[in-house]
């Protein structure tokens, strides 16, 4: 079966050569959406990330209705492990987000910077275009919470992933601004647990709560090289619940940006 990612890339061989008003050129098109030549001649052998603001594009240069954008999300997903796919796929249809994150700062916050660090030291024997390829797709994934209507988007972060020195100074110190910004989107909230928090029900490990149109709601929760999406209710109820608690438990929002600044000018 043909990957998600190489059927973007004969799609758009496809578009380019078949165009009813002429064949364009690889040199052509890309004057059109304003990238390189070498940039579409990679996209067509079905290699490395796609840029983000390039589908749309492709279905606007092309009349394609909505095709390049839908290969494009579908490849996004498989670029992650087979246990995050599920996750992928609700995330992009979620009307409320919500996270707990212990140990590192969630995907969906994590600068460029921050992503590559974890990245490297997760896999030291990969080389730097896979992980170029890992932290494009992880910045890619971030487009969720750009899109015209984003999830309401809810966050509980340790204060240790804030203390936690992450690729050094310098990318600490951009991580923790960027977090400082999200504050300028009205439809997300961070919080930070302090170290002094009493024993909670979310000691275990990661987990996010994926709400749909629907009303539908499911939980994933990942360790180091595994994940589970759990969708019984009951289970889902009292996850859910313990989020609740540990939100009562965190720093109001003020305060978790406070400390936030505190560290920011302390790194």
């Amino acid at each position: 079966m043909t990957s998600p990612r190489r059927q973007f890339g004969e799609a758009l061989r496809d578009a380019r050569e078949l165009r009813p008003a002429g064949r364009w050129t690889q040199k052509q098109l890309a004057r059109e959406v304003r990238t390189s030549a070498s940039t579409i001649s990679r996209l067509e052998r079905g290699e490395g990330p796609i840029p983000s603001n390039l589908p749309p594009l492709f279905d606007q240069v092309f009349e394609t209705d909505g095709l390049f954008k839908a290969l494009y999300e579908k490849s996004r997903a498989d670029d992650f492990p087979a246990h995050s796919r599920r996750r992928m796929e609700v995330e992009l249809r979620a009307t409320t987000i919500t996270e707990w994150s212990p140990t590192v700062v969630p995907g969906l916050l994590q600068t460029p910077a921050y992503a590559r660090a974890l990245f490297r030291k997760g896999d030291l024997r990969a080389g730097e275009r896979e992980i170029a390829a890992m932290v494009g797709s992880r910045m890619a994934r971030q487009q969720v919470l750009r899109k015209g209507s984003p999830p309401y988007f809810s966050v509980v972060v340790c204060e240790s992933v804030l203390r936690r020195n992450v690729g050094g100074k310098e990318v600490m110190r951009e991580q923790l601004t960027s977090l400082l910004a999200q504050r300028a989107r009205r439809t997300n909230v961070l919080q930070v647990l302090p170290l002094n928090a009493a024993t909670h029900g979310l000691m275990d490990g990661a987990m996010s709560i994926l709400t749909t149109p629907d009303g539908a709601s499911i939980v994933y929760t990942e360790g180091i090289r595994s994940g589970l999406v759990i969708d019984e209710p009951s289970s889902v109820r009292d996850l859910a619940r313990a989020y609740d608690v540990l939100t009562a438990s965190a720093l109001s929002p003020d305060a978790s940006a406070d400390l936030i600044l505190e560290l920011t000018e302390a790194s």
